[in-house]
């Protein structure tokens, strides 16, 4: 749903690609001294390429900004990325002599486990030859874009976000462990630009002094337009601090393989309802339906739904005998939406899937 005179870019956003190599099918957690063999194993890109590729496969065009690895892991990366799922590297770098960051995921009993290594990219050499000296300098002045996605850290300030709001980017933001231990509201700078901020219901309740999700969500509805706290395994909550309205929606019930990037994955979601200007609750559903569609597949970015599997879902659902129909009905929007949207947003081929190894040799 683009307007005349949008800007190109859809989404914007910036951060560390990984490269996530992820173990199912684990029956409990590694045992020390012991060995433990996994049933099932998967390679993808991973870190900030976890959100960008699930807002790809949602049809926005995206954008990214990220410094990338002078190695086989770096290569393999931006051509996922890039060539795999169309995003904008146009902003991105590879720096020589800098390995990727690896983050090892073990995912069990329906959480994860993951341990992960890496060192802090170079300063950028602001000289003006080649522009591969570190990780680049364009996200201080971001492209013109409908909206933007940051990742709020106490005490480190971003200017790129107040030059993204300062162009017209909606910024939607979420957050993570405070190491600190301060939990102050005050501290995450940024904040008073978002149009959206989507904490998990821990951090909510630390952020806010509340002892309740939804209590949380009211009081960050104080901060920021829309406060959305996501429940875990009870869906999410979410408050529009201008209109007062409220809405809870309850998660759709899976069979978790890999829980990785899921959080990624409802971002994505509810940015792609706002744009779109559907209804609070219908975008906390839909945000809800692309996670719980994700974590059916194992490795982070390359486990997020396109409309396709949206679609099958939807056409599956219907036929499930004893369906509750009050349930159905939550996401009955999807029906007329995608007979407009499906011609158009479908990829004539299979998404990529992470897969036991970065990549086979091709036959001559």
């Amino acid at each position: 749903m683009r307007a005349d005179g949008d800007p190109g870019c859809d989404v914007f956003l910036t951060g560390t690609v990984f490269l996530d190599i992820i173990f199912t099918g684990l029956d409990s957690a590694p045992v020390r001294g012991t060995e433990s063999w996994a049933r099932g194993m998967g390679s993808s890109p991973g870190g900030i390429a976890n959100m960008a590729t699930a807002l790809a496969r949602l049809g926005l065009r995206t954008s990214l900004a990220a410094g990338f690895g002078d190695d086989h892991y770096g290569d393999y990366c931006w051509d996922a990325l890039e060539q795999g799922e169309g995003i904008d590297l146009s902003m991105s770098r590879t720096i020589r002599g800098w390995h990727s960051p690896v983050t090892v995921s073990m995912a069990y009993e329906g959480e994860r486990t993951m341990i992960s290594h890496g060192h802090e990219a170079p300063p950028y050499d602001d000289t003006g030859d080649s522009g591969e000296e570190g990780v680049p300098p364009a996200h201080s002045v971001p492209p013109r874009a409908r909206a933007a996605v940051a990742s709020l850290v106490p005490g480190r300030p971003e200017g790129w976000i107040a030059g993204a709001a300062a162009r017209g980017a909606r910024i939607f933001a979420d957050t993570g462990w405070d190491d600190t231990g301060r939990w102050d509201l005050a501290a995450l700078p940024g904040l008073e630009l978002c149009e959206a901020f989507l904490p998990n219901a821990e951090e909510a309740m630390r952020y806010t002094r509340t002892d309740c999700p939804r209590a949380a969500a009211r009081v960050l509805a104080e901060k920021v337009p829309v406060a959305v706290v996501t429940l875990g395994a009870d869906g999410a909550v979410a408050v529009d601090g201008g209109s007062g309205e409220t809405a809870e929606v309850p998660a759709i019930e899976v069979e978790a393989l890999d829980p990785t990037g899921a959080g990624d994955v409802f971002v994505a979601g509810f940015v792609t309802g706002t744009l779109a200007g559907w209804p609070l609750a219908d975008r906390l559903a839909f945000a809800g339906l692309t996670a719980a569609l994700s974590v059916q597949e194992f490795g982070g970015s390359l486990s997020a739904p396109g409309w396709s599997e949206v679609a099958a879902w939807w056409q599956r659902v219907q036929g499930w005998v004893g369906q509750d129909p009050e349930a159905l009905a939550r996401y009955a929007f999807l029906g007329g939406l995608l007979e407009r949207l499906l011609p158009r947003a479908c990829r004539p081929w299979p998404r990529a899937r992470a897969v036991p190894t970065i990549g086979f040799r091709r036959s001559p």
